[in-house]
């Protein structure tokens, strides 16, 4: 055959083999991507492409073992480049030479909890321990979360990172922070430039104890650097834009396995350290999770980097108005603990609490058989519960006629049921299962869909790993119906940003009989959660002021010398619980059951917005509030402290010369008209101190 026919027949040959292998890459591309185009996931060639249309994370595929590549902000127009190829994954003592590699994607429905949202999933072997990386994407969320899970056996021990600056050597040997700090690495980003601005922020629970629980930290970053906290800011100064990293994991102070730190930095380099495991965590044959992160994109240093924050959360839990929104009335509050509770009492408990706008009635401790180490009787114990096949059950002594004449009581009334449930701790939540079916039957034998979640405490990943299997076997069976006051109080637990999937977080016990409810305080805690988690996931308390009033003596801070009505509104940013006996309020309290039914009219929308922090820090003599931001409307909710000052200029997140239009919420004053300073401030006026006003707004002439 003639040369130049074979060359013919070979270039012939070669055209159609690059025509069907694009053909195959554009179709392997389309096949990637969710039928709504809402989310992708591209592998093609050595590059894998996971986004929405705010967001793309850029990897080198690397086998499996990721290398972030680059880091897109859609919506800003702003690429991040990486200043260096390093797997994002990091596990000491290991080769880290991946094998295996495998990826697929797939669409997650919603189940009413969450909505709908999608999964790009890589997995991999490195050395004797198999890895997986599920990323998730949420329809225009600028935030992309990985989720971590690991088996088999892990190479030598994860060493911890204990090192001191003052230990380090220097800055010609800064190495040897590297050397002496090397501990796995979850997730990391190495961008290009110097010029970045941190604010670390470290949280604290067990807040029976703590009465601070927000502690940021603000610098610049430079050489290495250890920080504490679940949430890492960082702004690029040059660009005016910047990241964040959510560490979605208990406090600091209590997670299992921690390594001193939960960020090291180094320029515009972040690593995510603590994953909540030890090797001998691991197991052969089934996946354990460590703690997840989640990294988004905003611009600017106004409410953008903090409205997406809690735009994630909040898709992790979605809000179901009838559901999730409550004004919830507990006894416990009152310190009668289990000595009156019984059907009678509650009965007219619930009444009180129709009568003051009280949406759930909540009957802690003592409902049932088995007596808790909480009674104030003696012989209780947490210990070897399931000891007592009936412990679970209504004390008949108690409720003759079991919940049901309460459930129907609370029917007529418009007020849900709910009950406290304490999880058999023993031998890591072995007897989950039990502890489920007596939940489920509760909630099938009597309709009871709330529960508060007491006496909890993770000693390690067994212990976690049950729990959640509790929680999970819990929601699946009752189709989503049942979810959770999850209690902060006390012992090692989820905090802000863990387990927050399966209800809201009850804060904090607080009594007048302890003289340890002051309102300010109440009002500072939740003020400074607020511009990092969602408020709408936080139950927060109101107290009945007129007890135990001579126990304050002259106290200017005491709970009487603020109106019930001030007390309530200090709550209204979060879920408020009337942490008190309404048969046992005098009947002025009563009044606020107005203002308690206005605020229930709008608290579904007032929660649909982003709730920040806005004025000065409470202290008891400041001007201070809330403002619920939802594009262009929300609400401002506005305190006057024991403040010396009628009229003060409050900051805000609206900018410069804004005229916004405003209603008054509990009151018929005329609709009202107010323009942003060159500040950023408005000018509000309140003539009596310890007082507070509520507007709807709506912008009418943006700058």
């Amino acid at each position: 055959m003639p040369k130049q026919i074979l060359l013919f027949l070979a270039s012939y040959f070669v055209f159609w083999l690059t025509v069907l292998s694009s053909s195959a890459q554009k179709k392997n591309e389309y096949l990637s991507k969710s039928s709504s185009n809402q989310f992708y996931a591209i592998l093609r060639n050595d590059t894998l492409r996971i986004g929405n249309s705010t967001i793309e994370r850029v990897f080198l595929w690397n086998g499996g073992n990721l290398k972030t590549c680059e880091f897109n902000d859609k919506k800003n127009n702003q690429p991040w480049k990486s200043a260096g190829l390093t797997p994002d994954l990091y596990f000491p003592n290991s080769a880290n030479k991946s094998k295996n590699g495998k990826y697929l994607q797939r669409k997650v429905p919603s189940n009413g909890i969450h909505p709908a949202y999608f999964e790009a999933e890589v997995s991999l072997d490195i050395d004797s321990m198999s890895l997986k990386r599920v990323f998730r994407l949420y329809a225009d969320c600028p935030v992309i979360a990985c989720d971590t899970y690991l088996k088999g056996v892990a190479r030598g021990k994860w060493s911890k990172s204990n090192t001191n600056v003052a230990d380090l050597k220097n800055i010609e040997n800064i190495n040897h922070a590297e050397a002496d700090n090397d501990p796995p690495i979850l997730d990391q980003l190495n961008l290009s430039g110097k010029h970045w601005a941190l604010e670390v922020v470290d949280f604290l629970d067990v807040t029976d104890r703590n009465n601070t629980l927000v502690k940021p930290y603000k610098g610049l970053s430079y050489k290495s650097e250890i920080y504490k906290g679940n949430i890492l800011f960082a702004d690029n100064k040059e660009a005016g834009k910047g990241l964040f990293i959510l560490k979605e994991a208990p406090c600091s102070n209590i997670q299992l396995a921690y390594p001193g730190g939960d960020f090291i930095t180094n320029f515009g380099q972040f690593k995510v350290i603590g994953l909540g495991i030890e090797p001998s965590d691991l197991s052969l044959q089934e996946w354990t999770k460590t703690y997840s992160c989640a990294i988004g994109l905003y611009a600017g240093n106004g409410a953008n980097k903090y409205t997406n924050l809690h735009e994630y959360q909040k898709l992790k839990r979605l809000n179901k108005a009838a559901e999730d929104n409550m004004v919830m009335m507990n006894t416990w509050g009152d310190r009668g603990r289990d000595t009156k509770v019984n059907e009678a009492f509650c009965l007219k408990e619930i009444l009180a609490a129709a009568r003051l706008g009280a949406t759930h009635f909540q009957i802690d401790d003592g409902w049932q058989t088995g007596r808790s180490a909480n009674s104030a009787f003696w012989g209780g114990s947490f210990k070897n519960i399931w000891s007592n096949p009936d412990y679970w059950k209504p004390d008949v002594k108690k409720y003759p006629h079991g919940l049901k004449p309460l459930v129907d009581a609370g029917r007529k009334s418009g007020v849900k049921i709910c009950l406290w449930f304490n999880p058999s701790i023993q031998n890591n939540f072995a007897d989950w299962e039990k502890d489920a079916e007596a939940l489920l039957n509760i909630y099938k034998n009597d309709g009871i869909k709330v529960f508060k979640i007491d006496g909890v405490n993770i000693p390690n990943k067994t212990a976690e790993n049950n729990l959640r299997k509790l929680f999970d076997k819990v929601v699946a069976e009752s189709n989503g119906a049942i979810s959770f006051n999850l209690d902060v109080t006390a012992g090692r637990r989820g905090g802000y940003f863990y387990f927050n999937e399966y209800g809201n977080i009850f804060l904090e016990n607080r009594y007048t009989d302890w003289q340890n409810y002051y309102p300010y305080w109440t009002l500072r805690n939740l003020w400074m959660l607020s511009k990092y988690t969602p408020t709408q996931k936080i139950q927060v308390e109101f107290l009945n002021k007129w007890r135990n009033q001579d126990k304050y003596g002259n106290d200017k801070f005491s709970p009487s010398n603020y109106s019930f009505n001030y007390l309530f509104a200090i709550t209204m940013a979060g879920q408020p619980l009337a942490w008190m006996e309404g048969t046992g309020l005098p009947e002025e309290a009563f009044e606020t059951a107005n203002t308690i039914k206005k605020y229930k009219e709008i608290q579904a929308d007032f929660h649909q917005g982003t709730v920040l922090p806005i004025g000065d820090e409470p202290s008891g003599q400041a001007w201070t509030g809330f403002q619920s931001i939802n594009n262009k409307s929300g609400y401002l909710l506005v305190f006057r402290e024991d403040h010396p000052d009628q009229e003060n200029k409050v900051a805000v997140f609206l900018p410069p010369t804004t005229v916004i239009q405003c209603k008054n919420i509990f009151t018929n004053e005329p609709v009202k008209k107010f323009m942003v300073d060159k500040e950023g401030k408005i000018s509000f006026n309140l003539t009596a101190k310890n007082s507070f006003i509520m507007y709807q707004y709506q912008v009418i002439k943006n700058k």
